[in-house]
């Protein structure tokens, strides 16, 4: 088969182009010309990336399109025009290739991609698992059983997917520019677990999780409280590690020791033991799974330079703002954190000004970069990045350049906090240079 990937070096896209073609079959995509982090596994299977142009497109392929690429883009009008080419989109095109395996989906507006590392890292010891992640990471095999695949809920994409089991982090209102609010976003879980086959895990100290109508599918509730299935206690969190007891269903079930510092953590790590439990994994095998779980790419990547810590993350909504400098603090309690944060989508920093405002100023030194994304200002919101800085005293923007590494140099020594969903890592790399 031969598959043609419209925007091939994004975070999902790039993953299914290395899994299809790790499987034999013929694969080519195209994108932008500058470096994302997910090219390494394209160039390792020497995976053609051409620039767009329509006339990539060629009789008989199946295009895979982005979802950053509308109907109005030059290559998407070819592919749809050539009556010979199959053409679906990324959700589209997952929801048939996977309905053969036990799929397990992981859905929640934070979260998502570290829980379906974990899950995978726990899954791949008990049975053969693949695995589809928003970090540019992907797994499959003729013999893969379990799939672990990360689930978005943007524009209700996750409803192309029938799973086995579903966790749901959390049900925190994003992607303002499509959802009309609460309610409306609650709704699309709720369209979401009618088209789960077995059951669902769901975080129960989310307050918006709470009030989903869930129909009577058979679901379990996880976290710290008392009217939790699976429930944490005797917790202990400290700078390198945690420990806690899981009682599931009131009754107890295991201890778990984990290297893992983060509230968030702990609250993931629950989500992927309930499965664990539903699929009769031993709970030494899980808590092995856990403990080896190393991270996933660009979710609080710790990498230490001299007297700086260099922290990558994706975060770009104000709740995993706020946990992503609470857990820094955690870490390095003694470090000064300087946030640099570029946002993605100016509906969201408009929608959320007051929460990201109230989420930086958790930092000691806040550093603002600009929009500069295909779908930065595709709803027509047009707002730059002076809208938030103007919010936040003290805040600075800066440019993306040597420029813009001098100006963060200054404030060395320092926990840099290196937050978005695009490709802040380079100007990351300018300041480790120049500090």
């Amino acid at each position: 088969m031969e598959y043609y990937f419209i925007g091939i070096k994004g975070t999902g896209m790039s993953s299914l182009a290395c899994m299809l073609s790790d499987l034999g079959n013929k694969v080519s995509g195209s994108d932008l010309e500058k470096h994302f982090f997910t090219e390494k596994g394209l160039i390792e299977r020497n995976i053609p990336i051409y620039p767009f142009d329509p006339a990539n497109i060629k009789d008989n392929m199946h295009v895979i399109i982005g979802n950053a690429f509308l109907e109005d883009f030059p290559e998407v009008i070819a592919a749809r025009q050539n009556k010979t080419c199959v053409c679906a989109r990324y959700h589209e095109f997952l929801g048939q290739f996977l309905k053969d395996y036990k799929l397990i989906s992981i859905a929640g507006s934070h979260g998502k991609t570290t829980t379906t590392g974990m899950l995978s890292t726990v899954m791949k010891n008990f049975g053969e698992t693949g695995w589809l992640i928003g970090d540019g990471t992907g797994h499959l095999t003729k013999n893969t059983e379990y799939f672990c695949l990360e689930s978005d809920e943007f524009r209700r994409h996750f409803l192309a997917y029938h799973p086995d089991y579903a966790i749901v982090t959390n049900v925190d209102i994003d992607h303002v520019d499509y959802f009309k609010d609460d309610a409306d976003y609650r709704s699309a879980y709720e369209q979401f677990a009618r088209n789960v086959k077995k059951a669902l895990v769901i975080c129960g100290d989310d307050a918006e999780a709470r009030k989903l109508d869930l129909g009577g599918k058979e679901h379990y509730w996880y976290g710290l409280k008392d009217d939790d299935d699976i429930q944490a206690v005797n917790v202990k969190e400290s700078s390198d590690g945690m420990s806690f007891d899981v009682l599931f269903q009131k009754k107890p079930y295991a201890h778990f020791d984990l290297p893992l510092v983060g509230h968030h953590l702990l609250l993931n790590s629950l989500g992927v033991i309930g499965i664990g439990i539903l699929e009769g994994v031993p709970a030494q095998m899980i808590e092995d799974g856990l403990a080896s779980f190393h991270g996933v790419k660009r979710r609080f990547v710790v990498e230490k330079h001299g007297d700086n810590v260099f922290i990558d993350d994706y975060a770009h909504h104000p709740t995993e703002v706020g946990v992503t400098i609470d857990t820094a603090r955690l870490r390095f309690p003694d470090k000064k954190l300087v946030a640099v944060f570029k946002p993605h989508r100016a509906s969201r920093v408009k929608y959320f000004a007051e929460d990201f405002k109230k989420q930086l100023e958790k930092a000691d030194k806040v550093y603002l970069c600009d929009f500069t994304s295909i779908d930065d200002k595709q709803d027509g919101t047009n707002i730059d990045i002076t809208y938030l800085q103007k919010m936040i005293p003290g805040s600075v923007v800066i440019t993306e350049d040597e420029a813009g590494a001098k100006v963060l140099a200054r404030e060395c020594p320092a926990c840099f906090l290196f937050m978005s969903s695009k490709d802040i890592y380079g100007l990351a790399n300018l300041v480790k240079q120049v500090a």
